[in-house]
């Protein structure tokens, strides 16, 4: 039978829904706007206002928002996975470190022979008494060699871990617990001398980048607006990826995994394919972090390190790509000044704004704005 005997012509159609728009008109125009001011903004506030100005933008401020909007990108990360496919990662901060350790590894052979023992090899290996470059140490000496790493290392280690996970269907509170105790086992191997990173110091006294001094305002000033492009690049992609086909059946793995594999689908390669997207997001947080900081060690893999991440994300929002990223300018800033200040009162603050926004703010500091903003528009 023809179907399109069935009704007229003109009133039988297949309805398809739309794709939704990664972004609006509004929140392109007030990105560009963003995007304008940091790019002429920064450099003219740090390189050419005198530092006795009241609008003189200090090394200090440069090396303090640059590393929030590290923590920014891997709360992005988190979110990815935590948001809007159900996965609570507690080990993001190995992730994190090792992209921070990748890049450490290229800065390290950057200071040649400036170093205190004046050797080719790194000054630990020289105390350590090594006499050749372990065979992991080969090629990072190039920029490339980073950026390849950057890419591979964390996604290999994160495609075998999810997918031995994943596919034991390893869920819940049981798969943040193994992350967390994975994180723990990398920081207690990369704090012995022998693996060859440095152990509890880890790296430090970076003197060059691409050539041109780390220390240097101009080195800063770049490293400070590459952080914010990437910021910007990795908010895009992470939206461009929700709003897409294959952002709906991460969303409904999230929702209704029985459901979806009762519909035909495998959600095995889904959390795959975000969880190794997420990993490499962390990691080059991590390779950001380190130039800005100036150090990179063990501790960065603690496990209080990948709870704050979580933190970030919960604070701001979670499965709304800005709240994280407003969440980790927040609990970031608010640990800036309570260290300064009082440090010693600094995780008990952070439990409990844990707990008091998983009380009162379920949706995040980014919900009270859609709160007051819908109640505004109804009452209009």
């Amino acid at each position: 039978m023809d179907i399109r005997k069935l009704a007229p012509s003109s009133s039988f159609s297949l309805f398809v829904p739309e794709r939704e728009s990664i972004l609006s008109k509004r929140s392109y125009i007030a990105l560009a706007a963003l995007t304008l001011c940091v790019l002429i903004g920064v450099p003219i506030f740090s390189l050419l206002v005198p530092d006795t100005s009241m609008f003189y933008m200090s090394a200090y401020a440069l090396t303090l928002i640059g590393k929030i909007m590290c923590f920014a990108i891997a709360a992005l990360a988190l979110d990815l996975v935590w948001g809007y496919c159900g996965i609570l990662s507690l080990g993001h901060g190995l992730f994190f470190a090792i992209g921070g350790y990748i890049m450490g590894m290229y800065l390290m052979r950057q200071i040649g022979t400036d170093g205190v023992y004046k050797s080719e090899l790194p000054d630990f290996m020289v105390f350590l008494d090594w006499k050749d470059l372990p065979w992991f140490w080969k090629g990072s000496e190039h920029f490339w060699w980073m950026l390849m790493m950057l890419v591979l290392v964390p996604g290999v280690i994160s495609w075998i871990f999810g997918y031995f996970a994943f596919r034991s269907r390893i869920k819940g509170v049981y798969f943040s617990i193994i992350t967390q105790a994975l994180t723990y086992a990398a920081m207690l191997l990369f704090f012995r001398n022998e693996t060859g990173f440095g152990g509890n110091n880890g790296f430090t006294d970076f003197k060059r980048i691409l050539g041109y001094s780390i220390s240097a305002s101009s080195t800063r000033v770049t490293l400070f607006i590459i952080t914010f492009l990437v910021l910007l690049g990795s908010l895009i992609l992470c939206r461009a990826l929700i709003t897409s086909k294959m952002g709906r059946v991460i969303t409904a793995v999230r929702d209704a995994e029985s459901r979806l594999m009762f519909c035909g689908y495998n959600p095995l390669g889904f959390k795959l394919f975000v969880w190794v997207v997420s990993a490499i997001l962390c990691a080059i947080a991590g390779a950001l972090f380190v130039p800005q900081v100036g150090i990179i060690n063990p501790g960065e893999m603690s496990p209080t390190n990948s709870i704050e991440m979580a933190i970030w994300v919960a604070v701001g929002g979670r499965g709304t790509l800005l709240g994280p990223i407003i969440g980790a300018f927040a609990v970031s800033g608010a640990k800036s000044f309570f260290t300064a200040n009082f440090a010693e009162y600094w995780l008990f603050f952070l439990g409990l704004m844990f707990v008091l926004v998983t009380l009162f703010l379920p949706n995040g500091l980014l919900g009270i704005y859609h709160q007051f903003f819908h109640k505004k528009g109804g009452s209009e």
